[in-house]
């Protein structure tokens, strides 16, 4: 897959040197130690995957929904095998700890498992005469040569919100991993040539912005899947809608939680801290506010500052660690100056992360937990999507004015509340305007039968990933209408 450590694309069932000029260097977050180098490949190595996915689609299509699976069986069985090998990959180059790269493997697996089930889940539906010897059937067809776009922050897990469900209901794809962390990605694909696909039904294309382009512009893409932040998800699904191609585009996310004075106290800081700062804050559910209704401020304020301060940053492959680092030097500088800005526009520091340093990893791009209290409810920082290990704390007296707080920020990905309290629960459940909702749960994240479902700025198309939206969109609906007149059964 590789070459003096330059990364290699896979295109038609076999690996493929790029005609990129110039090539990224991937580069561990923790140790600044450069993994490999990975191709900015240029439209035409784009134009071989497409047209790879192009020739082998008639013949996959036909393939029956029952013999498809049969290849995800068994690359969930490779995927079992080697599920702590790929996730120590998922560290090096990510920075987020071994055990949340673990996790995150088992969402890619359960996405697998739940594809498998095409067989039902790609059913249409019919109905014997709609008039005097006439019936009518839906059927669902799959579109053709389909792309996924996928970020950063989850190396493998995004990806398989979307392959599994492409091929398994009749579609080739392409996937352009994140240049930043191509290598686990690199990995799969490697157990993926082993379970005998036939060429061309999954392809991999690394690069950036050239590649992606060439991905929209391309007339024989049908579909495409895209996370990542806003303003990209934006770009993407307008470009796409203008060429005609179908997209779903998750962007980026200000996630909530509201601490209602009867939470379990213990409980709500554990799980707010493990949201909060779990992969380092870089995670588009992740708690980045934290809004203390009434007597609950200062009980819980003190307790969140308590738990976070002890937190364990370092390594993510090293015993005990709890809190690895962000993802780059720049993503550090980032952070910190939002931090400063919280500052300047009246928030407090009740934890400061910045100038980490790690022993030993002097070098990576670390930054500890770090608490803003009192952050004004209309200031930009209260508004912006920080993307690490930063949580504001504001204070409300009442739920709705609490619910009004997280209703004005343009996002809509995640909220949650801790209460013991169902008629308040029902309340949020019904009123907050987000697409995953958390009750007594820090990151509402759906199991792979539901949708990954976002709002507002967080998500731009009509049906999102995982499950029966997946299968929506991976597939075209017809609908036949027939009729066999008497006179023609006469003839037999």
């Amino acid at each position: 897959m590789a070459t003096n450590s330059q990364l290699h694309n896979y295109i038609n069932g076999r690996w493929s040197r790029s005609t990129a000029s110039e090539y990224l260097n991937v580069i561990n977050p923790a140790s600044a130690e450069v993994l490999a180098q990975t191709p900015l490949s240029t439209g035409e190595d784009v134009n071989a995957a497409v047209e790879a996915a192009a020739a082998a689609f008639p013949e996959w299509r036909r393939t029956p929904p029952e013999e498809r699976i049969q290849y995800l069986f068994k690359l969930k069985q490779l995927f079992e095998e080697h599920l702590d090998e790929i996730a120590r990959l998922i560290t090096m180059e990510n920075g987020k700890t071994l055990t949340e790269s673990r996790a995150e493997m088992r969402r890619a697996i359960e996405n697998v498992e739940v594809a498998c089930g095409i067989p039902s889940l790609m059913q249409g539906y019919n109905l014997e005469d709609i008039a005097r010897g006439i019936d009518e059937t839906m059927i669902r067809q799959p579109l053709g040569v389909v792309a996924a776009i996928t970020p950063f922050n989850f190396p493998v897990m995004v990806p398989f919100w979307f392959l599994p469900y492409a091929i398994a209901c009749g579609n080739t794809f392409i996937v352009k991993p994140s240049e930043r962390v191509p290598v686990a990605m690199q990995r799969v694909f490697e157990l993926i040539d082993g379970i005998g696909l036939p060429p061309g039904v999954l392809n991999m294309v690394n690069g950036a912005k050239t590649a992606v382009d060439a991905l929209l512009d391309h007339a024989q893409v049908r579909a495409i899947s895209f996370v990542g932040s806003t303003p990209v998800a934006r770009y993407i699904y307008a470009r796409a809608g203008a060429n005609g191609k179908r997209a779903q585009c998750q962007g980026g996310a200000k996630n909530y939680v509201v601490v209602l004075p009867d939470a379990d106290l213990e409980m709500a800081t554990q799980i707010v801290s493990d949201s909060a700062f779990g992969c380092a804050g870089q995670r588009c559910l992740a708690v980045s506010v934290a809004v203390t209704v009434g007597e609950a401020q200062r009980s819980f304020r003190e307790a969140i500052a308590d738990m976070a301060g002890s937190i364990k940053v370092g390594y993510g492959l090293e015993e005990g660690v709890q809190m690895g680092p962000v993802i780059t030097r720049e993503s550090k500088s980032r952070i910190e100056g939002l931090i400063a800005r919280g500052t300047s526009e009246g928030a407090t520091v009740l934890l400061d992360g910045r100038n980490a340093k790690i022993p030993n990893y002097e070098q990576g791009n670390f930054i500890k937990p770090t608490i803003l209290d009192n952050v004004p409810p209309e200031s930009e920082l209260s508004k912006t999507e920080i993307f690490g290990p930063v949580l504001s704390l504001i204070h409300a007296q009442t739920v709705d004015e609490a619910i009004e707080t997280l209703a004005r920020s343009p996002y809509g990905n995640a909220a949650s509340i801790f209460t013991g309290s169902g008629a308040a629960a029902r309340k949020f459940r019904y009123e907050a305007p987000a697409g995953n909702i958390g009750i007594n749960i820090g990151v509402a994240a759906p199991m792979a039968y539901f949708p990954f479902s976002g709002w507002k700025d967080s998500f731009f198309g009509v049906v999102h990933g995982q499950g029966r939206d997946a299968v929506e969109f991976y597939t075209e609906k017809k609908v036949v209408i027939e009729r066999w007149p008497k006179e023609w059964s006469r003839k037999f």
